[in-house]
């Protein structure tokens, strides 16, 4: 089985000499392809940190970074853009999505981003969103969207340019208990048929309790892997 993610002796501190501060202190983790992680630890332990170093939106003081089994520490920041829009979705506590676009368009956007003509774009764009239930929102706008709907849109905007590893950071934090668990368990029902990885940070033991492993990270150090 192929690694999609690897993180080898990361650091991420932040100042210097007597005024430095340390986020991540020597982080190793493998994440194998078609693996769905759990990342947990309290506010301020370098979960989102870890996350944006994993997604190549933060570069770490140290450490090697392999993406899809490349080596992003060597790449330019043209090949680490490229590396991030192709192999990379993100989905975040708050959904993101551009508010003077309708859902369809929202989808669209990081396909157009990458090249792809306005016609495979949207019929993309449409199968992703009738994957997550909504074929019938297309074209509501974010405004005219509940939370948890909203959160299904960037969960389609996330898969659009059909990445290798998903990221999330807390992204049913936003939601009421019944609505979190719906989208939770379609997030994750959609990650396991297209056999896509994904690092998803939570707060929340059960939701997490429902992946294939665990990782606690606790003052930028992983402490557990269940």
């Amino acid at each position: 089985m192929n690694n999609t993610l690897k993180l080898e002796h990361i650091t991420r501190s932040f100042g210097k000499g007597n005024t430095k501060l340390e986020i991540l202190k020597d982080i190793n983790l493998t994440i194998k392809s078609g693996e769905i992680v759990a990342l947990v630890g309290p506010s301020g332990s370098g979960k989102s940190t870890l996350l944006h170093i994993a997604g190549l939106l933060d570069t770490p003081t140290s450490g090697t970074i392999e993406i899809a089994e490349k080596n992003a520490s060597k790449m330019n920041d043209a090949g680490r853009t490229k590396l991030r829009q192709n192999e990379i979705g993100f989905v975040y506590q708050s959904h993101l999505l551009l508010p003077d676009f309708d859902a369809l368009e929202n989808v669209m956007m990081p396909l157009m981003i990458a090249g792809k003509k306005k016609k495979e774009a949207e019929a993309r764009a449409r199968e992703l969103l009738t994957k997550v239930g909504l074929s019938h929102r297309l074209k509501h706008r974010a405004g005219q969207l509940s939370g948890g709907e909203q959160q299904r849109v960037a969960i389609a905007r996330a898969l659009a340019n059909e990445p290798v590893l998903l990221l999330a950071d807390e992204p049913t934090g936003n939601l009421d208990p019944k609505t979190a668990d719906e989208v939770f368990n379609m997030f994750i029902n959609i990650v396991r048929e297209t056999g896509l990885s994904a690092l998803l940070a939570t707060h929340n033991p059960e939701l997490a309790a429902k992946m294939d492993r665990r990782i606690s990270v606790v003052d930028g150090k992983i402490v557990e892997q269940l």
